[in-house]
């Protein structure tokens, strides 16, 4: 348990002139608030909140972040309130308190939907300032480090959403210390036994191979020496995690992966790395394909580094990373590391933050998407997945999910060149929208200003950004698709009861169907959500109607019959359709051209085409306003289809 002096000690090691005042307040409130509150271990509940004011205190945070992690769960679980908040520890502190806190009321029943909107809250909270995030992360990982008294599939539930949000998050704003202690508690919590299995080989390897680490560090500090370059240099092992997924992504075994150890050479200048760099590649062969320069061009969360792979004494592989000081700490506490040392000046503004990428094609996806389980999954598409890194011509590096295609590459440069794209050149040549983008690659979009995005490219690109855009583009065409059904099919039960339809018939109504406008009863009424005789009903109440059933065995002609659309612009060879509905053919029945069909309205599925004497019709018989009359386009005997034949053969020599 942390006490209160320790934390304040623990700060002034590297802060000695802070405001000690306000923080020995914070503990002392969140002390106060968190009263008779206890963990599932059976702590005190004051001491979570101070561990992870000890955690961000380890990374040299600021004071204000400090307090924040102090706070962060109080306006969730005691009766403090903002305003006390505000009074007590100022604006900012309040601010980011609140930011950290969960939503209180969620609507949405689903695991996955109270996930989403809570995800929402945090990301539009660290758009504004990203140590609302920092506090997260810190509080997620002391929660990962105490999760022992959880139930086991609490724990399998926690350790997988930590797995794919927010070590992701971690990586994304460069805290790597944080992402790969999360990732292995993940790792131990999700696949105990793998896990376990790697530490043992790790420890075998590193008693045998002290020695052989040993060699190369000394061989690699002589070199340097005899160049006149200072160097520190450490050989460390990769992570159990990062180990696992390589085996997983290559299918081999451990013992087939040759760069389990990993050496970093840290020097004073940015020329020194570059002279590192040329005294390793004339010493030892370099092995092609493994030479990545993120200094010249960082990554997207301002990692900056030279990693090379040669083949070294002994003639085994080893990787090395070379980078200045100031680059070594950036890479451990990424963003983190911009507060360190920094007293009462201002969090970063929305512009600030917002440069980086991710988090901007996060805010749009959150922009996009309507179902919470939508942004849920679209959000662990654009984190939880291994990284390309590719060009575009003016040399600008972007950053996408491994898979990615031209499709997703247009889409990170901007939504509207992502719309109007209609084909890629990857390296100066044409290449499909769905090949698979490799590292370096230089990408060119052509676009054309008629171009729309097509359904079909949801089926290959892999970035949440991308699936965002082109589902919206689908859902805004279906509606318009539904609404011109809808008031067709309400215009003719007007018809058939001998009254004149206007929209501001329907326009007194709306109330009874939670709509903002008529355009909102059709679409609904097309869809199959709304039944159109009802809104007769409710439009005119007094008018009395019988229904009659309507006869499976005869089609009646009283017309939905519209315009139509010939040629290319009719993708089913079916008349009696607005062109480009979304319309499919019955499983049930499986018509074919000649056969006497008849359309009915599917929710959520436009029209469905089923014979007449189609079985499946009786449960429509007593829904009229469903049916749509429509036929057979002339040359539709013409077009290929798919139909069903049943073949009944005896079991015997020779049958197939």
């Amino acid at each position: 348990m942390i006490e209160q002096n320790d934390l304040i000690n623990q700060i002034r090691a590297y802060k000695p002139d802070f405001d000690s005042a306000i923080v020995s307040r914070a503990y002392d409130y969140a002390k106060k608030m968190h009263d008779g509150q206890t963990r599932a271990s059976g702590e005190p509940y004051y001491t979570h909140p101070v561990e992870v004011a000890s955690i961000l205190a380890s990374m040299k945070m600021d004071t204000g972040t400090i307090v924040t992690a102090i706070l962060h769960d109080t306006l969730e679980d005691t009766e403090a309130t903002y305003e006390d908040l505000k009074k007590t520890f100022g604006v900012e502190v309040a601010d980011l308190v609140n930011g950290v806190s969960k939503l209180t009321r969620i609507e949405s029943q689903t695991v996955e939907g109270k996930q989403a909107e809570n995800f929402r809250k945090l990301l539009l909270a660290m758009s504004e300032d990203i140590r609302v995030l920092l506090v997260k992360l810190a509080d997620r990982l002391h929660n990962m480090r105490t999760m022992g008294g959880l139930a086991p599939e609490k724990q399998r539930r926690i350790a997988l959403e930590t797995l794919e949000i927010y070590a992701p998050l971690a990586e994304r704003i460069g805290v790597h210390q944080i992402k790969e202690e999360l990732e292995d508690l993940c790792f131990g919590i999700l696949n105990p036994e793998a896990r376990a299995s790697l530490a043992k080989r790790l420890s075998f390897l590193r008693s045998e191979g002290t020695g052989v680490v040993d060699n190369i560090i000394g061989e690699l500090q002589k070199l340097f020496k005899e160049a006149g370059i200072s160097a520190e240099i450490t050989g460390r092992e990769k992570t159990r995690y990062s180990i696992w997924k390589k085996m997983q992504r290559k299918n081999v075994a451990f013992e087939q992966l040759s760069d389990v150890m990993a050496f970093r050479v840290v020097v004073g200048k940015v020329e020194e790395c570059y002279n590192v760099l040329g005294i390793l590649h004339s010493r030892y062969p370099s092995v092609p394909g493994r030479f990545k320069d993120y200094i010249s061009t960082p990554k997207p969360n301002g990692y900056r580094s030279i990693h090379t792979t040669v083949m070294g004494p002994e003639q085994q592989r080893i990787e090395v990373q070379i980078r200045t000081r100031d680059m070594h700490n950036e890479a451990d506490l990424g963003v983190a590391a911009h507060w360190a040392y920094k007293e009462g000046e201002e969090a970063p503004s929305l512009k600030d933050v917002r440069k980086y990428r991710w988090l901007r094609e996060l805010l749009e996806i959150l922009e996009q998407e309507q179902r919470p389980e939508d942004f849920w999954e679209n959000t662990k598409l654009e984190l939880f997945q291994e990284q390309v890194y590719v060009f575009s011509p003016k040399g600008d590096l972007i950053e996408l999910p491994s898979g990615a295609t031209p499709v997703d590459f247009a889409y990170a440069i901007h939504s509207d060149v992502g719309d109007k794209c209609v084909g890629a050149k990857i390296n100066s040549r044409i290449a499909p929208l769905n090949t698979k983008l490799s590292n370096g690659d230089q990408v060119d979009i052509i676009t054309a200003k008629t171009q729309t995005p097509s359904p079909t490219w949801e089926r290959f690109v892999v970035t949440g950004k991308a699936r965002s855009h082109i589902r919206k583009f689908i859902r805004n065409q279906q509606r318009n698709e539904y609404i011109t059904l809808g008031k067709a099919m309400l215009q003719k039960i007007f018809r058939q009861e001998g009254y004149e339809f206007t929209d501001k018939a329907v326009g007194n109504v709306l109330k009874n169907y939670k709509a903002q406008e008529s355009d909102d009863v059709y679409a609904g009424i097309g869809s199959g959500l709304i039944v159109a005789r009802d809104v007769f009903r409710a439009i005119f109440p007094a008018h009395k109607t019988e229904i009659a059933k309507r006869p499976s065995s005869e089609m009646d002609h009283a017309a939905m019959l519209r315009p139509q659309a010939k040629g290319k612009d009719r993708p089913m060879p079916i008349k009696g359709l607005i062109p480009g509905m979304a319309m499919h053919f019955a499983r049930c029945c499986h018509p074919l051209p000649g056969d006497r069909i008849v359309g009915i309205v599917t929710t959520g599925k436009g029209v469905t085409i089923h014979t007449i004497d189609c079985a499946t019709l009786e449960s429509f018989s007593e829904a009229p306003e469903r049916w749509i009359d429509v036929g057979w386009e002339e040359d539709a005997v013409d077009m290929p289809r798919v139909g069903r034949i049943a073949v009944v053969i005896a079991n015997e020599p020779g049958s197939l």
